[in-house]
């Protein structure tokens, strides 16, 4: 059995510091993974994901089934029909848009996202500070039992770091049979949906009209054709009503 009292007091420092390193980077990942899950929670705003159906359900027992994924920044985007949301008596507190609640979550396991990436890749670099200082010192070890303990070290210290290097070898797979949109492809999408439903909500044509501005004559008690008139916007339909006058 090797004598552990001849070993070199600087070869336990390269071991202690080894440790210590490894157990931070682990550290690291373990704080910006819980805080990734916290900042989820909060946007999720109280919605429920079920796994079996892939669908949010909101607070109020109403269900978001997938709309499209994005493959630009990774994430499953999951929509509430327009016209449930929009009748829903916490639609204030919940959504500002008319085309319906989303939620979006991401498809690939943690670190998926930039951030989480950038927190991962400071890990890795932690790793790799660690295995510097005992990977240097074994061709400098001051004896057989410290080159012997410097090399297991390094090998241990490689395989524990592993596991946060596997990202770097994952290959992230889209879903099949979901709608691919961009970010802006998604805007433009909520867009025309609003628009859908805001036309749907009256029959007369003449309530869709944009506003219309009209320049009068003199508006300081002037008059014009006879009658005095005065400045201001016109809605389509006082502008329909006018023609139907004029044509009787």
């Amino acid at each position: 059995m090797p004598d552990l009292a001849a070993v070199a007091p600087s070869t336990w420092f390269a071991l202690g510091y080894a440790a210590v390193l490894l157990a931070v980077a682990y550290g690291i990942d373990r704080l910006a993974r819980r805080a990734a899950t916290n900042i989820e929670q909060q946007r999720s705003g109280g919605f429920r994901y079920h796994a079996d159906h892939d669908a949010w359900v909101c607070p109020e027992d109403q269900w978001l089934w997938p709309h499209s994924f994005d493959p630009e920044n990774r994430v499953m985007r999951y929509r509430g029909s327009p016209t449930v949301c929009n009748s829903c008596p916490v639609r204030e507190s919940c959504t500002t848009s008319a085309s319906g609640r989303e939620v979006q979550r991401q498809v690939d396991p943690w670190p998926a996202s930039e951030s989480a990436r950038f927190h991962r890749g400071i890990a890795c670099a932690v790793t790799v500070m660690a295995a510097a200082w005992p990977l240097a010192a074994v061709f400098a070890a001051p004896g057989l039992i410290d080159g012997v303990l410097l090399a297991i070290a390094v090998v241990l210290l490689v395989l524990g770091s592993l596991p946060l290097w596997a990202h770097l070898r994952r290959t992230p797979a889209d879903p099949t049979g979901v709608l691919t949109r961009s970010t802006d492809d998604n805007v433009a999408d909520r867009q025309e949906i609003a628009r859908r439903y805001h036309a749907r909500r009256t029959s007369y044509r003449s309530d869709r009209l944009p506003i219309v501005s009209v320049t009068h004559g003199p508006t300081d008690g002037g008059t014009t054709n006879g009658g005095p008139m005065t400045g201001g916007p016109v809605t389509g339909s006082s502008v329909n009503d006018e023609s139907q006058r004029r044509n009787r």
